[in-house]
């Protein structure tokens, strides 16, 4: 799923999908969009039921590869219904929030 086309499925306010950040803590806080839940890749083995195996899930990174991983690995968990954004942050053009905490 190409980054604009995440960035259309957010704008439409569906409830029905769920935004997973698979990047660590302090790339999340140097900016990150409004929508999507932080899980980093290095916590998901031991997080991953915290994320709805029924649910539309889109996984995000900085450039694709770690989502990738994320989504393999849910696969095998049994989550069906998975996209991985292809190139990431690195290809967000969209509004992003930045923690300064």
């Amino acid at each position: 799923m190409t980054s604009n086309e995440v960035e259309a499925l957010i704008a439409s306010g569906r409830e029905d999908v769920q935004f997973i950040d698979v990047r660590e803590l302090a790339e999340y806080r140097e900016g990150h969009i409004k929508a999507v839940r932080l899980i980093p890749l290095s916590q998901l083995e031991v997080r991953h039921d915290e994320i709805d195996r029924n649910q539309e899930t889109v996984m995000i990174c900085r450039s694709g590869n770690r989502s990738r991983q994320a989504c393999e690995f849910l696969a095998s968990h049994g989550h069906l219904k998975l996209h991985n954004m292809t190139g990431g942050m690195l290809n967000w053009q969209g509004k992003t929030i930045r923690d300064e905490s």
